[in-house]
């Protein structure tokens, strides 16, 4: 994009930036639900036994229904929007540190590598754990409050609906230590400040776990809320280190300018 005189990019044209990385991401994101479906629809590969493993064994027929001629269609697509968002995740997060790269200065743009690589790993690594232990742990618990007036009958559309949602959900949250560096690396945050407001971060990790999850509040306060307020604590951390790494770049900086302006 052409910058005006000043440097810097016209209004129009970041929103033209903006149009253009947008239009990547999405299409990143369309080929690889693409390629998950093409996968997904092997009749070699059970997806649909595979990811419902979780559930059937707490229900008592050991199998999931339907209701809709065009659910076991709906269904893979879930998965395969699941799939396609891990695998484009990295081309994703590419598309918005581009967009953010002309504000930052040359040693900011080195990040972008661990960054992208960070946050990939976190992000899968984050859908694992919520399919492999959240969510079956979740199931537990909410099955647990079964009366006996009551007879079950889950439907394959809602399983799979919560399914990706929960693991979404715990891949998004897996972003935030990646966040937090990147922010502190940039000096827009800073440790102390984290620390301060410790309070709002319960309070708001109690917050999201009551959207993301259904259900009673101990679900949403053990399963989510507590690991997530951790995962902020570990941020803090990850803050403190990053802007230890940061101040010394600095101050080597600052020696170096000195030595030259003394020369």
């Amino acid at each position: 994009m052409t910058n005006g005189p000043s440097g810097e990019m016209p209004f129009l044209d970041h929103l033209e930036e903006l149009r253009y990385r947008l239009l990547w991401a999405v299409g990143a994101l369309v080929v690889a639900m693409m390629l998950a479906f093409a996968v997904i629809m092997r009749p070699s590969f059970d997806v649909i036994g595979f990811f419902a493993a979780p559930i059937l064994p707490l229900l008592p027929s050991h199998k999931l229904v339907y209701t809709h001629p065009v659910d076991p269609v709906t269904i893979r697509l879930k998965i395969a929007f699941g799939f396609g968002f891990v695998l484009s995740s990295p081309v994703i997060i590419y598309q918005v540190w581009a967009f953010l790269s002309p504000a930052l200065h040359k040693h900011e743009k080195k990040l972008v590598i661990p960054v992208i690589m960070g946050a990939t790993l976190l992000f899968a690594s984050g859908v694992f754990i919520g399919w492999r232990w959240a969510l079956p742990l979740m199931l537990d618990v909410l099955f647990s409050f079964q009366a006996a007036s009551m007879e079950m009958m889950i439907t394959a559309k809602e399983y799979f609906s919560f399914m990706v949602t929960i693991c979404l959900a715990f891949g998004a949250i897996m972003q935030l230590p990646i966040i937090v560096m990147a922010l502190t690396a940039l000096g827009l945050i800073t440790p102390k400040a984290m620390a301060k407001v410790r309070r709002h971060a319960v309070v708001g990790s109690v917050f999201i776990s009551a959207i993301i999850t259904p259900g009673d509040l101990v679900t949403m306060t053990v399963i989510m809320a507590l690991p997530l307020y951790g995962l902020y604590e570990v941020s803090i951390i990850v803050s403190w280190l990053t802007k230890r790494a940061r101040d010394r770049r600095l101050r080597r900086a600052e020696r170096e300018s000195i030595g030259e302006a003394a020369a």
